[in-house]
């Protein structure tokens, strides 16, 4: 193998990769040959297969003390042993730990469906938020980032937002039916 480029050094996007490889995959299928194709997606597979097997001696091979959280903590990292089945944490776990990832909400999980992979959510009402729409669109999306990584069970999040303690009810004026004002 060659010395490795600038390019092959620096972090790699998981995302941005797998997009890759789906596109040279289409091309090749668009091309029309069906041995090429074959062929693509079997190397793809043993790639797979090999870099699941390193991954899984990786994780062998860590201390018992501790230092294996700075991994399970890594997106990256996370997503590599989850795709591989090596990841050490159970569902809920990395549920709480992809969570605890997203700033500036307070989500507590409310249940998990597992048939339609949905997670519900409530984001907790600390005064961040006014318990609108606005509200729960960006903490639905800040969730959906960071469980992607960690936890591709989950193919789809529903915030219910609390909006705290309820103000007097909107009174609303009109004018009384049979009157003129």
């Amino acid at each position: 193998m060659s010395a490795p480029t600038a390019a092959a050094t620096r972090p790699a996007n998981a995302e941005q990769a797998g997009r890759r490889i789906e596109d040279v995959l289409d091309r090749l299928a668009g091309a029309g040959d069906p041995a090429a194709v074959a062929a693509a997606e079997e190397l793809v597979r043993s790639l797979m297969d090999f870099y699941g097997a390193g991954l899984a001696r990786v994780l062998e091979l860590l201390p018992a003390d501790g230092t294996v959280e700075a991994l399970l903590g890594d997106q990256l990292v996370a997503s590599l042993l989850v795709l591989h089945d090596l990841h050490p944490d159970d569902r809920d776990t990395r549920i709480a730990r992809a969570l605890a990832t997203v700033a500036q909400q307070d989500l507590e999980v409310d249940s998990f469906d597992e048939p339609s992979g949905t997670l519900r959510l409530r984001a907790a009402p600390d005064g961040a938020g006014c318990g609108c729409a606005a509200t729960a669109t960006a903490a639905r999306q800040a969730a959906e980032d960071a469980l992607g990584c960690f936890v591709p069970e989950v193919t789809a999040v529903e915030v219910r937002t609390d909006g705290g303690p309820a103000g007097p009810a909107l009174l609303q004026i009109g004018v009384r039916p049979g009157t003129d004002r």
